[in-house]
């Protein structure tokens, strides 16, 4: 689990020097209060710091310096306890590098109606600081995430917390590496991209190795350290039969277990938080990284196959704003549609690499030949997606601009849906889902926005994450969800060319 404490998030109160000394330390004691109770609440996964009181604008413009050059600052909280003439904000907020959240609230939650006067209004006008606050944002034509409400109540508090996962994940993004193990597969489009315009929008790295320096590293994991990685398998997952006694189907399990080893030890090497594969290029390998893509992804590591490097990266962003809740991240691939009248269904699995924290089950090791790339048959884990609500969310190169898509989905059990409740020909980890608004609903819009085969698949996460991820990010974002209509979102679309290419 990635540890989210590590990301700062500096939480800056906006005030003036006109009120007197009695005022400006009350909104300090107010903040303290605000500030600490806040920091205890687990629904906020990062570390909250109060900054002094913004009351100048060279205090103002400091912080923001300071915020900029502050390597664990993730990102900035703004709230006008009082009012806080907005053009003091100018110099802070040109500088600023930092995702901000317009924190909308207040110290009381009540109007005190038999005590109220003029002096708790000048301390107390949040709906009169926050507005102005507000508009140079807007005048500035600046990104940010604005939460209005009572800084109690829990929703309030579930958001700010999911604004400070996105952005947790922006900042560990930056300071990460794509490690394409080849190219891409031949003659895909939807793989390609620009990889320097990825990594000035990003921060990603997005480099290749060649398939040999993992092969090397392959060729010199000890069977010792081979069987000890198997052991942990042994006790993690339910092992086929064929597996638990020497022979051909678990010298294939032992095969993964040393690619995993060489695999991760490459990644810690490089920094990288995510990696690619390919089946067209396997050379010095015996296997396809099945079992092994698996078990990197459950342990916080992006993937994307078929040299897919912007799923990957997507994918451990996706992994940093889902850590320690409920629900599971994964690579995911639609493969087949199931069109029966009030059954309709999306059925999304891939070749081998989908990852277990979305698994209702304990996963199954099983050993099965491929069918491509003409290499030995890999070891696997096979499992069924946990039903619930979910997202599928891809990101794509537009040539001009990448764009992210989500869709929101139900997952269903297969047991549900499949003749007998099996898929006994079919020895992939899978998922099957509805689609939102419909499967034709959701198909036709996904396919208008220029959605890609594969995609990251989240129980752990709602559209929320990625949208606010995708606007710390500047990149557009589209969401197909139950009210969408092709034909309105065909319109939107169409908008957003002329929003985006006047930028």
């Amino acid at each position: 689990m990635i540890d989210l404490k590590k990301f700062e998030f500096w939480f800056i109160v906006g005030s003036q020097d006109l009120y007197g000394e009695e005022t400006l330390k009350q909104v300090a004691a107010d903040a303290e209060v605000m500030a600490k109770e806040l920091a205890r609440d687990p629904l906020l996964p990062g570390t909250l710091i109060l900054k002094p009181v913004a009351i100048t604008p060279g205090v103002i413009k400091k912080l923001f310096a300071d915020a900029n050059a502050a390597p664990e600052c993730a990102g900035i909280i703004t709230w006008m306890h009082t009012f806080s003439p907005s053009k003091m904000w100018i110099q802070g907020l040109a500088l600023n590098s930092k995702p901000i959240l317009h924190l909308h609230t207040q110290f009381n939650r009540d109007i005190p109606w038999s005590t109220i006067d003029m002096d708790f209004m000048n301390l107390n006008q949040s709906a009169h600081g926050d507005r102005e606050h507000g508009h140079i944002y807007a005048r500035m034509r600046l990104n940010r995430k604005v939460v209005a409400g009572f800084w109690q109540d829990k929703e309030v508090r579930r958001r700010i917390g999911v604004w400070m996962r996105a952005a947790a994940a922006r900042l560990d993004g930056s300071n990460s590496v794509v490690l394409r193990l080849g190219d891409n597969m031949r003659e895909v489009a939807v793989t390609e991209g620009d990889k320097v315009e990825a990594q000035i929008k990003f921060g990603w790295q997005v480099n290749t190795w060649g398939i040999g320096e993992l092969a090397d590293r392959y060729d010199k994991v000890s069977g010792a350290d081979a069987e000890k990685l198997v052991k942990e398998y042994e006790a993690s997952y339910e092992l086929a039969p064929e597996l638990k006694s020497p022979g051909p189907a678990r010298n294939a399990m032992l095969e993964q277990a040393k690619i995993e080893i060489a695999l991760k030890a490459m990644l810690e090497a490089e920094g990288a938080g995510a990696f690619t594969t390919t089946f067209q290029d396997l050379h010095g390998l015996p296997q396809l990284p099945g079992l092994a893509a698996q078990r990197l992804m459950e342990q916080g590591y992006g993937f994307g196959a078929e040299g897919d490097w912007k799923q990957s990266m997507l994918l451990h962003a996706a992994k940093v704003m889902a850590s320690g809740l409920s629900g599971g991240v994964s690579f995911m691939e639609d493969y087949t549609y199931h069109f029966e009248p009030g059954k309709e269904a999306a059925l999304g699995a891939h070749m081998l690499e989908v990852c277990p924290s979305i698994a209702e089950k304990k996963p199954r090791i099983e050993v099965h030949p491929l069918g491509i790339g003409g290499k030995a048959p890999p070891a696997r884990m096979v499992f069924d997606a946990a039903p619930g609500p979910a997202v599928l969310a891809t990101l794509i190169d537009l040539g001009d601009r990448f764009r992210m898509i989500v869709n929101e989905i139900e997952t269903i059990k297969i047991s549900d849906a499949a003749l007998n409740g099996v898929m006994p020909k079919l020895p992939v980890a899978r998922a099957l889902w509805k689609p939102y608004p419909t499967l034709a609903g959701a198909g036709e819009s996904w396919i208008l926005a220029g959605g890609t085969h594969h995609s990251v698949y989240a129980s752990a996460l709602t559209s929320e994450y990625f949208r606010d991820w995708a606007e710390m990010m500047d990149i557009e974002f589209v969401l197909i969800g139950k009210d969408t209509k092709p034909d309105r979102l065909h319109d939107e679309l169409r908008w957003a060319e002329a929003y985006w290419s006047g930028r």
